[in-house]
C-alpha cells in the first residue's frame, strides 16, 4: 500500500516550503524591477546624450560701420580687386558700379550686394570683403584721468574703457553710479552701471559697450 505522505505535493504548505516560494517570487519580481529600472536609465542617458547643440551666438557678429578699411577680392576677375575705406556717409564707390551702401551690413551681406551689382559682368560668382582695420571710437568723461575719445579695434567693456582713459579719479568718482549714453536708430538709451562691484568681484557680468557710446562717471555728491 503506497504511503501518501511521500508523495511530492506542489501545493505543501509547510512553513519552509511557503517561506522559499514567496522568497522565491520576491527575488524574481526585484530582478524584473531592477531591469526595468536601468532601462529607464538608460533611456534618458541616451536621450540626454542626442539634446540638440545650441546654435552659435550671433550677438558678435561683425557690423561695418564708417571708417572701417575694406578688402574686396573677386577670384574670377581680379582686375576688380580693391581696397576700400567707409565714408562718413556710410558709403564705399566701386568701379563700374558706382556707391554701395556699407555701413550697417555684415560683410557676407555686403558681399550679396555686391555679387548683385556685378552679377551681368562675373563669370565666377564670387566675392569676398575683408575687414584689414576697424576703429572703435568710445568717449569717456567726467571724474577720469585722461577723459576724452578712445579709439580701440574690438568691442571693450565700460570698465576697461575707463582704465584706456587712465582710470578713476578716486578723489571725487562715483563708481557705484557710472551711466552709458548710447544713441541708436531708436534714440536713447542711458545705462546705470556699479563698477564699485565690478572692481570688487561682486558683479560677473561685464557691459560691452557699442561704437560712439559715452561713458560718464559722475562725482560723489558733496555738500561744499
Amino acid at each position: 500500500m503506497t504511503n501518501v505522505s511521500t508523495i511530492p505535493n506542489d501545493l505543501d504548505r509547510s512553513p519552509n516550503h511557503t517561506s522559499a516560494f514567496v522568497g522565491g517570487r520576491s527575488r524574481t519580481m526585484l530582478a524584473t524591477l531592477a531591469a526595468a529600472i536601468l532601462t529607464v536609465v538608460a533611456g534618458c542617458q541616451t536621450s540626454q546624450s542626442k539634446a540638440p547643440v545650441e546654435p552659435a551666438d550671433q550677438a558678435n557678429a561683425i557690423i561695418l560701420r564708417e571708417g572701417d578699411m575694406l578688402k574686396i577680392t573677386f577670384p574670377g576677375a581680379p582686375n576688380l580687386n580693391d581696397s576700400q575705406q567707409i565714408r562718413r556717409d556710410g558709403k564705399i564707390a566701386l568701379s563700374m558700379v558706382g556707391e554701395v551702401v556699407a555701413a550697417g551690413l555684415t560683410p557676407a551681406d555686403l558681399e550679396k550686394e555686391i555679387l548683385k551689382l556685378y552679377s551681368s559682368q562675373l563669370v565666377t560668382k564670387e566675392v569676398t570683403v575683408t575687414v584689414t582695420s576697424s576703429s572703435f571710437p568710445i568717449f569717456v568723461t567726467g571724474a577720469v584721468i585722461r577723459p576724452g575719445k578712445i579709439l580701440s579695434d574690438h568691442p571693450i567693456t565700460a570698465l576697461e574703457a575707463i582704465m584706456e582713459a587712465g582710470g578713476f579719479d578716486y578723489t571725487k568718482a562715483n563708481l557705484g553710479h557710472v551711466r552709458v549714453v548710447r544713441n541708436g536708430k531708436a534714440g536713447t538709451k542711458n545705462y546705470t552701471l556699479n563698477l564699485k562691484q565690478a572692481l570688487e568681484a561682486k558683479q560677473s557680468t561685464p557691459f560691452y559697450l557699442k561704437p560712439s557710446d559715452i561713458v560718464y562717471v559722475p562725482e560723489k555728491f558733496s555738500w561744499f
